[in-house]
């Protein structure tokens, strides 16, 4: 299993901390966190795109180009690249100069998004959110398959057998599709043939067991082999499961209560907060053991290849997160990988 991090670059307050950092400093912060991920020898560090006040991520090319100027072996995704309101020329020339800067190491993880404010800042219709989105990844996925390309679509000018530079160090560039409970998303994956990563950042685990059954059967349907699986989820890790309720429930509850006041959710309780954390809960955040139980459990439920965390959901310290990056990457990751491996042979017979 590969186990990697991805984040918004939040910044806002924490009890814990001396204000909000100025944009600059959290920046900075970014790149010392992935630096790390990268010398523990985690393997994803993917950074999302929002257009919000309270994330610095409106622009994830700009930022993975810095961190792979500034690591060696790990991989640079986007999670996600808000594709309905992009140009999947501009986003497929962005990674091809990510995947030159860093070796071929740059991947691309595409999603309608959970937020809209792209949509009215770049012109896009809402009422187009779903056909912009299947009409772009189209495009997308043929970029990858030749230098040239001749294609026409509803909402994109057409491109008339033109040449689309620079392209990559590898072959094709990883593109995956990120999906939350939608199953026509994850029969899509399936139907195209690119791995899904499942955000769980709610409810119980197994009630996404579907979404990786549909976009298996998707697969087989439309003549591909296995296609990988990612399960995405908030989370923190401390060295004790107090230290680690007490310094995520604050960043948690800031940003969930943010987003609920604009969605109608309740404001969040450290009651509901520490219930989620539990082992059949969506939140990835307690002590190293705790999490990987919760890693083992969802992979007897999904049997996945990859589990990436969101450790800043709001900003936390930034010695804590660093602190919570080594713990994921030489107590969490070890162990599960040594676990998934003796499970695998009882899974071939």
């Amino acid at each position: 299993m590969e186990f990697g991090i991805y984040t918004f670059v939040e910044n806002t307050p924490h009890p814990k901390m001396d204000g909000k950092l100025s944009n600059e400093q959290r920046m900075q912060n970014l790149l010392e966190e992935a630096e790390l991920a990268d010398q523990l020898g985690l393997d994803v560090f993917a950074v999302g795109e929002h257009h919000r006040e309270e994330y610095v991520s409106s622009s994830p090319s700009t930022i993975l180009s810095a961190i792979a100027a500034r690591t060696e072996q790990i991989k640079l995704s986007s999670a996600v690249t808000v594709l309905g309101s992009e140009d999947p020329v501009r986003v497929y020339q962005q990674f091809s100069t990510i995947d030159l800067i860093s070796k071929g190491r740059a991947e691309i993880m595409v999603g309608r998004g959970s937020f809209i404010e792209s949509f009215p800042l770049f012109g896009y219709e809402l009422n187009n959110y779903e056909p912009l989105f299947e009409e772009k990844l189209e495009l997308l996925l043929k970029l990858r398959d030749s230098e040239k390309i001749t294609w026409s679509g509803k909402y994109r000018p057409a491109i008339d057998d033109r040449g689309v530079y620079p392209q990559p160090a590898q072959d094709k560039i990883p593109v995956w599709r990120a999906v939350g409970g939608t199953p026509k998303s994850a029969y899509r994956a399936g139907q195209l043939g690119i791995p899904m990563a499942i955000a769980i950042i709610g409810g119980y685990p197994e009630q996404f067991k579907q979404m990786a059954q549909i976009h298996e059967q998707a697969a087989k349907e439309h003549g591909h082999g296995r296609l990988p699986v990612s399960i995405n989820s908030h989370g923190f890790i401390a060295d004790t499961t107090e230290e680690a309720y007490d310094i995520a429930f604050p960043a948690f509850k800031l940003t969930m209560d943010r987003i609920g006041r604009e969605r109608g959710w309740p404001p969040m309780s450290r009651q509901q907060f520490e219930a989620s954390c539990t082992l059949r809960g969506a939140n990835a955040v307690g002590n190293p053991q705790q999490i990987i139980d919760k890693i083992l459990y969802q992979h007897k439920i999904f049997g996945h290849d990859r589990f990436l965390l969101q450790m800043s959901v709001g900003s936390v310290p930034h010695e804590k997160l660093l602190r919570s990056i080594e713990l994921f990457a030489t107590e969490v990751a070890p162990v599960v990988r040594e676990e998934i491996a003796k499970r695998e042979p009882a899974n071939q017979d």
